[in-house]
């Protein structure tokens, strides 16, 4: 019993670790830059359902951290589909685009492309789901970062 739970353990962590996230430069601060990602998010007919501010969480414990806000959202038409298709990918379901301001005082929108985030699950690479997925991610957060 425990072999087998090792593997999904050590084939998870080489996915997550392998994986490359979409990085994309923002030209406004991390607030501005999630504030305009949850309208195009809302406005594109999606739920948000959490915003999380890691460096206010830094902030509660005596810590510090840059800027950095995380957003959590999904459109349960989309995501069923791959819940459907395996009921584990909901782990790593709905989508999730990280704010965060690095050292150098640049700012970024980071994400993890659906292909990579799907992979070991039940969900085909060329499903549809997952194709839909990359547009939208890419889409809205192009459109968050118009001028």
């Amino acid at each position: 019993m425990k072999l087998p739970f090792l593997a999904a353990i050590l084939s998870l962590t080489a996915t997550l670790a392998g994986a490359d996230p979409v990085k994309v430069a923002s030209p406004f601060t991390v607030a501005e830059t999630i504030d305009r990602l949850e309208a195009t998010v809302t406005g594109a007919g999606a739920t948000v359902f959490a915003r999380i501010n890691h460096a206010g969480g830094a902030e509660s414990v005596g810590e510090s951290l840059n800027p950095m806000e995380l957003l959590i959202f999904g459109n349960p038409k989309l995501g069923t589909a791959a819940l459907q298709a395996d009921p584990q990918a909901g782990m790593l379901l709905p989508l999730r685009v990280l704010a965060y301001q690095d050292t150098d005082g640049q700012v970024w929108l980071s994400y993890e492309q659906p292909v990579e985030m799907l992979e070991g699950f039940d969900v085909p690479a060329d499903a549809m789901v997952v194709q839909k997925m990359t547009g939208a991610l890419a889409n809205l957060t192009a459109k968050a970062l118009e001028n």
